[in-house]
């Protein structure tokens, strides 16, 4: 039984100009992690905000991020997974620090997240 995965982000840093789209890319080989996740820590905040997640070809957002954030990507078959988080910069300042994260998923139905953020 393996304990992680290894995840791969990029770019490492972004720079944009207001009302940019941007795009970070998140990749791992592990083929039976179906689940990828992704997070926001705003500065000066210590806690990570679930965005959302995206399971197989089926992505989930948070109330709060429908707005200005989506995601694609497909994580079925036996192949390496991909996935993109997209933010459409607008007036909002988005500034904040981005994470991905893996999960196993042991059904192929939609998980239970038990960490969602409400605010």
């Amino acid at each position: 039984m393996s304990l992680g995965v290894e995840v791969h982000q990029s770019p490492s840093e972004i720079i944009t100009r207001p009302k940019q789209t941007l795009q970070i890319s998140c990749s791992h080989s592990k083929t039976d992690y179906w689940l990828m996740l992704w997070y926001q820590r705003p500065p000066g905040d210590s806690s990570m905000k679930l965005i959302g997640y995206l399971y197989l070809k089926d992505s989930t957002l948070e109330e709060a991020f429908q707005k200005d954030f989506s995601f694609s990507g497909d994580l079925s078959g036996d192949t390496k997974k991909n996935s993109s988080l997209v933010i459409r910069n607008t007036e909002q300042n988005l500034n904040a620090v981005y994470y991905c994260a893996a999960r196993e998923a042991r059904q192929q139905k939609t998980p239970e997240i038990a960490a969602k953020t409400r605010r």
